[in-house]
């Protein structure tokens, strides 16, 4: 059956790209000196309803803006801008 039903293989690496795509932030690009404690808006765009960070795949930032984006948040946290825990 040349032509009957699709390779299962291949829709399956289909759903799981489709997932993927599905489970990334849509964080728009922000740039290493924007990322500050005080932008507590861009901090709750890259923190979960925990108040985790989230991963590097999923916020789509550089490793030096992830560090930056960690520090920015323990400082936000310290200065009770953002929560600890939610």
């Amino acid at each position: 059956m040349a032509f009957g039903r699709p390779n299962a293989a291949a829709a399956r690496k289909k759903k799981a790209r489709r997932a993927a795509e599905a489970s990334r932030l849509r964080v728009p690009k922000v740039h290493v000196d924007e990322i500050d404690y005080k932008d507590v808006a861009l901090l709750q765009r890259l923190t979960s309803a925990q108040g985790k960070l989230f991963s590097r795949k999923r916020t789509g930032l550089s490793a030096e803006a992830q560090r930056k984006a960690s520090l920015a948040l323990k400082r936000a946290r310290f200065m009770a801008l953002m929560p600890y825990v939610t």
